[in-house]
This record gives C-alpha cells, structure tokens and sequence, in this order.
C-alpha cells in the first residue's frame, strides 16, 4: 500500500513558504507523494474554502521539485481539457525531467461547468479532448521524433514517462486508464462502492494484456485514531485499491505536518502488521 498528502495549492495554505515547510516537512516525516488539484476559474458561489485562489498545478509541483528531494510529487488530477495538448506534454516532460523522475501524472476530463464555459471549451468533448492528449503524451514519451497535425518534431528531453493515473468515474476512466495509463484515481468511496469498480479493471487489463491496475484513491482517513485509520486501509486494501491519498484542509505548515506525521504512522502499522507503538 502506498500512501500520500493532498497538499493545498489554493485557500491561504497556497502561500508560498506555507507550501514549501509543508512539502519539507511532508518529506522528513517520510510521506512518499504529495498531490495537489487543478482549478483554474473558480466562480464566486464555488469559493468556499479557496476564496478563488488557485496555483497552478504543473507550476506548483514545479516549484516544489526544486524545494524538496525525495518526495514524489503528482497531479491529482489535472484536467486535460483545459489545455493544449503540446505544450501540456512539454509540462510534464520538463518537470519529470528536473524532479529526477519523481513525477506522477493524474489526468481526467474534469466536471465544473463555468470553468469550460470561461475558457470556451465544449464540455461535450471533454472526453475526446482528453483521449487526444493522453494519445500524444504516450507518443511523446515512446519516441523522440513524433508526429502530429503532418508534422515530424523531435520531444527532448524525453525522461523515463511517470505513471499515469486516469480520475473519473466506471466506466470511462477505467477505460481510459486501460487505454493510456497505469491505472484509476477515484476520489471518495469506500470498500462497498469500490470493489466492482475494481474488480471490471482488473478484468479489462487483463483482457488487454496488461498488469494489475494501480488504484489510488483521494480519501479521508481518520488520522486521530490511528487503529480506525488501519481498519479503513486494510478493508480498502482488501477490494484492490494499492494506494491512499489523505485529504484535509489546514491552514499552516505546522498543521499540515502533524497529519504528516500522522500518516506516516499509519503507514508504519500497516506496513509492520501492527507492531508501531
């Protein structure tokens, strides 16, 4: 089981030295990802919590790959449509590049409906859009001369590809994880919901030829009692998810480490079958 930190890039913990003593002390603590969100035009009535304040998030975890050392450091999950699909490979090949491989890429076909319509995107072809880009982000990595819209261009720096983790919902992301990646990101759910879902995966890769799916999931875990928190990743580990991302929000640097501290506790016990004090 892997587990990881949703570090806030947006609401006042955004704040840049705020988001460098939190990923540092993310790292000391020995938490292995951090994963931040992707908003770019937050309307008013949907500011609760952000007041609008949104960095970035190839920006973020490129300032954060020059901040920290080991830690890994992922998209979760970056809306594709949003962007052109060029440049966004160059993102990520860039930052893949200067982390030292640390790079981990959640993608999906995002849901918020004013943020198309402020960038003048059809919803209706998020996923199309987004089967295009992820199409020419596997080229890119497999090749460094490609081709696209006719024309041959060469992709360098091309690193090593970091994982990709399809977001979204059965049954197009698990398709599109099938498709393109190395396997699903839901956010939210629990062993009931989750273990069909899980299960249909597995089966699809398998059909595909492919290895057993990753299945990283955006969650809570009760972090305050460290024995629930077990309990919730051994019955999710149980349905097939191989990977925790705990969410919270916080303020300062000072609270996010505690839940750093906190995870890397549970992830203690789990990985010792209970012998952390």
């Amino acid at each position: 089981m892997r587990f990881g930190l949703y570090l806030r890039n947006m609401g006042p913990a955004s704040e840049p030295t705020t988001l460098v003593e939190s990923a540092r002390a993310a790292e000391r603590a020995g938490v292995e990802e951090l994963w931040v969100a992707d908003h770019i035009a937050i309307p008013p009535d949907e500011a609760e919590g952000s007041n609008g304040r949104y960095l970035d998030p190839l920006a973020t975890l490129a300032y954060l790959a020059a901040a920290t050392e080991k830690v890994k450091l992922g998209t979760g999950v970056l809306v594709l449509p949003y962007r052109s699909p060029l440049p966004t490979a160059k993102w990520v090949a860039t930052i893949q590049e200067l982390s030292g491989g640390r790079l981990m890429f959640g993608a999906g076909v995002g849901w918020m409906k004013p943020e198309f319509d402020v960038l003048g995107v059809d919803r209706g072809r998020r996923g199309a859009v987004t089967d295009r880009t992820l199409d020419l982000i596997v080229r890119c990595f497999a090749d460094d001369v490609v081709e696209e819209n006719g024309q041959a261009f060469l992709f360098r720096p091309r690193p090593p590809r970091p994982e990709i983790l399809i977001g979204g919902s059965a049954p197009h992301a698990l398709a599109r994880a099938v498709r393109f990646g190395d396997g699903w990101m839901p956010i939210g759910g629990d062993a009931s919901s989750l273990g069909e879902p899980i299960r249909q995966l597995a089966e699809m890769a398998a059909a595909a030829g492919k290895p057993a799916p990753q299945v990283v999931l955006i969650t809570g875990l009760a972090l305050e009692d460290r024995a629930r928190a077990v309990d919730q990743v051994a019955q999710l580990a149980a349905v097939g998810v191989t990977g925790v991302v705990h969410g919270l929000r916080y303020e300062t640097a000072a609270e996010f480490a505690h839940a750093a501290e906190g995870l890397a506790a549970v992830a203690d016990e789990v990985a010792t079958g209970g012998s952390t004090p």
